[in-house]
């Protein structure tokens, strides 16, 4: 039998298994509050659905993140956290801060956080637009439709 070196070894109490953070599936009320987000981005072209690592239903065109739930502490209930160009996001916060907003968190981020109550279907489906053209996989041609 193949002894392991010492700097090989666990210390003692330590198991194979790594720490992975809380992945809890999506609720009743995220579930009803992102049918509306699923509906209009699955529209477009390249979106799929996606799960993200703390649980958070969601949507990627080619694999990039274009929005989801948010759900950091420090967002509102039904909040789905876009991507978005920083000076599309200032702009959307000084026109509708009812609607549009951000938090600490996830202010080194080019997102903005929306409160999926207060948004119109036409608002919800022009910011997954402008999300959808920022998601472009590495290369491709940009599609200005």
């Amino acid at each position: 039998m193949a002894r392991i070196p010492a700097h090989r070894q666990r210390p003692a109490g330590v198991t194979g298994e790594r720490h992975r953070p809380s992945q809890s599936p999506p609720t009743v009320a995220e579930t009803e509050a992102f049918a509306p987000v699923e509906a209009i981005g699955l529209r477009l072209h390249g979106v799929e659905t996606i799960v993200r690592s703390d649980g958070a239903p969601g949507l990627a065109r080619d694999g990039r993140f274009m929005a989801a739930l948010a759900r950091h502490p420090s967002a509102e209930p039904s909040t789905l956290v876009v991507r978005v160009e920083p000076d599309v996001r200032d702009a959307l916060i000084d026109e509708a801060p009812d609607s549009y907003y951000l938090t600490d968190y996830y202010d080194r981020h080019g997102v903005v956080l929306a409160r999926l109550d207060r948004l119109t279907h036409e608002a919800l489906a022009d910011l997954l637009s402008m999300s959808w053209r920022l998601s472009v996989p590495n290369g491709a041609p940009v599609d200005h439709s």
